[in-house]
């Protein structure tokens, strides 16, 4: 940048940025909950251990997914047949009048050849992660911590928690989803597309896509529809999960940012009602796996609204949120979001700072370096200038 000064009289002008106001911008940014085990209080080490113990203790007694009954087939079959789940801990066996019955825990049916044999599986896993404490994956600490910081560290909470979440997944056929085609036309209404400034993984949710007629009618028309609806919002969070590494001192969670400007109106039930459906499922299944919800072009009805239907369980809970209306939305997403605190790619740290004498009544041209970022959103660009110091 070129400017031309002349010089009259020394002038000298600060520009002070309010301490409070600098602190409230940082603020958007909720800081990450150490996973390390040596930052957890003494109550919550207790905590994670005595989880560990019920979870050990449910996958080697065979006791994690629930019994499921199984009837002899009397019709039929003469070889026996194997059916086994990778989530299953329990293997029937269909066997031959004149086969001798295997080796069980004890458990026969004289009549249809039927014998149900429980086999321990010591390697159930979600989302790549070992939940076998014994096996001493740190990761399966970060990810039993999840269930019980949802759950205020009680342990017996915690653990019923995770063993419905793990009886959905089965029931849903979660370990099959990744690889389903669910259709492009729900793409543009959520998407998953760079990270914040903290690593996190950015999950946009644009909610006026939903308010088009002609998807509204080709994707919740019918209870199947909706249907299928919640499975390709929950496909879109496991691929997020898929971008984690479960690490101690890594990314465990994701960015969540709603963008509420023309959202479907109160004529559209059905959205709201699929919507509500695949919050309720993230809330129960997916345990802290959202850092920050950060909800943008927020009407001003929706502050109290949302203060009246959605009281928050707890502070940390309600710290996660954050609501700007239209004037605040860049502000809010570029410097509590996407501003590096240690940015040298565009700093002035590397210029010549050189010093010029002027005589009375003379002038100069000089060029002095602005440095700037330019954070490309997918749905709008906003520009950052940066003061040198």
């Amino acid at each position: 940048m070129t400017v031309e000064v002349q010089s009259e009289a020394t002038q000298v002008a600060e520009v002070v940025v309010p301490q409070e106001e600098l602190e409230a911008t940082k603020k958007v940014v909720e800081e990450r909950r150490s996973n390390f085990l040596s930052d957890l209080k003494e109550n919550e080490k207790k905590a994670l251990n005595e989880l560990k113990s019920k979870v050990e203790e449910a996958i080697l007694g065979n006791t994690l997914f629930k019994k499921e009954e199984t009837t002899a087939k009397k019709e039929g079959k003469g070889e026996g047949e194997i059916k086994k789940d990778d989530e299953d801990n329990k293997v029937d066996c269909q066997v031959g009048e004149d086969e001798e019955n295997p080796e069980t825990n004890g458990k026969g049916k004289e009549e249809g050849g039927l014998v149900d044999v429980d086999e321990v599986d010591k390697e159930i896993s979600i989302w790549g992660v070992p939940l076998l404490p014994s096996k001493g994956d740190e990761k399966t600490n970060v990810v039993l911590l999840k269930f019980l910081r949802t759950r205020d560290y009680k342990v017996n909470e915690s653990f019923e928690m995770l063993k419905k979440m793990l009886e959905w997944r089965k029931e849903f056929n979660i370990q099959s989803i990744l690889e389903e085609d669910l259709g492009s036309d729900l793409a543009p209404a959520a998407y998953m597309s760079g990270i914040d400034n903290q690593g996190h993984p950015i999950c946009y949710n644009i909610f006026g896509v939903l308010d088009d007629e002609e998807l509204y009618n080709k994707k919740f028309g019918t209870e199947e529809k909706r249907n299928q609806f919640l499975r390709w919002r929950v496909q879109l969070m496991e691929k997020g999960i898929q971008q984690l590494d479960f690490k101690a001192g890594g990314v465990s969670s994701l960015l969540q940012i709603n963008d509420l400007k023309n959202s479907p109106g109160p004529s559209k039930k059905e959205v709201r009602v699929a919507t509500k459906q695949a919050v309720d499922l993230l809330q129960d299944n997916y345990p802290e796996f959202v850092a920050k919800n950060i909800f943008i072009n927020v009407p001003f009805w929706y502050y109290a609204v949302h203060s009246l239907l959605s009281p928050f369980p707890t502070q940390r809970t309600k710290s996660k949120f954050v609501f700007a209306r239209p004037a605040k939305v860049t502000e809010t997403l570029l410097i509590g979001t996407f501003q590096s605190k240690n940015d040298f790619e565009f700093s002035v740290s590397d210029c010549v700072t050189s010093e010029i004498l002027l005589k009375a009544g003379s002038t100069e041209t000089i060029e002095i370096p602005a440095a700037y970022t330019l954070e490309a959103m997918p749905w709008h660009a906003a520009y950052e200038w940066l003061a040198a110091e």
